[in-house]
């Protein structure tokens, strides 16, 4: 169990640092509300870690988070409420080590500064940081259903891609690139002129319409797989889907620039959105199962959801994480310059 002043420090964490999730839990039922917030919390202090040191020491921020990891997993969580918290949703819910892990790889390779050549390759880096955290939902849900895991992939691969879209200027600001390359050089954009000096072209706005696009095909496939989870667990995962597809539906209205601005939602239209949810719980719940929710998992999250499901589970997975670590050290020590690969 979670105690009590774990649980409230994770819900405080989450409320002023993750705006759109905190808003969507509100409306989860309270046995999944509260580990899901502990899961957040984990996942945003790990995230925060890697982004707040320098870049020398993202190797040395990363490797800690594994140490972490470890820990908990080994039933000696770290003396912090997050690591607690954390250790208490592990154990009561017998959470796969593959997908904190997977989280953890994509951090990984954030802190290499890594780009993405393809679409595949952004979805292979948006099912670590993004579609295990879905797995991890269903997983808090009691739900290991193959199908609703697959869909609940969907809606992280989709959440991550709108987040992509959102922060294309900040990011290449900060020096860093999400978007496929490939779609880049189509529109012949060379990327390391772009992030010497991003400008809301028609190239780039077009590279973006393209990704919000592919987004919005996984929302929709996502949804069909609402119907697979409890039902009062239903009008939270709609609200989490709904809020951040409208972030894409703002950058939408921006024309596709993502460099001189960047896209909200208001407090007033969460709202709504979670009004909104609610209500279409209980409509799909009235309408027959989609043929689509049985449809195969993207190729980059299906070892997510074998992990989750508790089936072809492969030992390997953490050494994979291990090499990412050491790719990452040896980049660190300059022992590797490409970058791009």
């Amino acid at each position: 169990m979670i105690s009590t002043e774990d649980m409230e420090i994770c819900r405080e964490l989450i409320r002023t640092g993750s705006y759109s999730f905190h808003a969507a839990s509100k409306v989860l039922p309270e046995r999944v509300r509260n580990p899901a917030l502990a899961l957040y919390a984990f996942c945003r202090i790990a995230d925060d870690e890697v982004d707040e040191v320098g870049h020398r020491d993202k190797a040395a921020a990363v490797c800690k988070l594994g140490d972490r990891l470890e820990d908990i997993y080994s039933g000696r969580p770290r003396n912090t409420p997050c690591d607690r918290a954390f250790a208490a949703v592990v154990e009561e819910f017998e959470m796969p080590r593959e997908l904190p892990e997977a989280l953890l790889e994509g951090l990984a390779w954030d802190a290499e500064g890594r780009w993405y050549h393809t679409l595949s390759d952004v979805q292979a880096y948006s099912a670590r940081v993004a579609a295990a955290v879905g797995a991890m939902m269903c997983v808090l849900m009691r739900v290991r259903d193959p199908d609703a895991l697959a869909r609940a992939c969907d809606l992280g691969l989709a959440m991550q891609m709108s987040n992509i879209a959102r922060d294309v200027g900040e990011d290449a600001r900060a020096g860093r690139l999400f978007l496929p390359v490939d779609w880049m050089l189509e529109e012949g954009i060379d990327p390391h002129d772009f992030l010497r000096d991003p400008q809301p072209t028609k190239g780039i706005r077009r590279v973006t319409e393209r990704l919000l696009n592919r987004a919005d095909r996984l929302y929709w496939r996502a949804a069909t797989g609402v119907r697979l989870l409890p039902f009062d667990c239903r009008p939270g995962i709609l609200a989490a889907g709904k809020i951040y597809a409208a972030i894409g539906t703002e950058v939408a209205k921006a024309k596709y620039d993502n460099i001189t601005q960047r896209a909200h939602t208001t407090k007033g239209r969460k709202m709504w959105l979670l009004a909104n949810s609610a209500m279409s719980a209980t409509a799909t719940s009235m309408l027959p199962l989609s043929p689509r929710v049985h449809a195969k998992p993207e190729p980059e999250v299906a070892y997510l959801v074998d992990a989750a499901a508790h089936r072809n589970l492969n030992p390997e997975r953490s050494e994979v994480l291990i090499s990412a670590l050491m790719a990452l050290k040896a980049r660190d020590r300059g022992l590797v310059v490409d970058r791009a690969s």
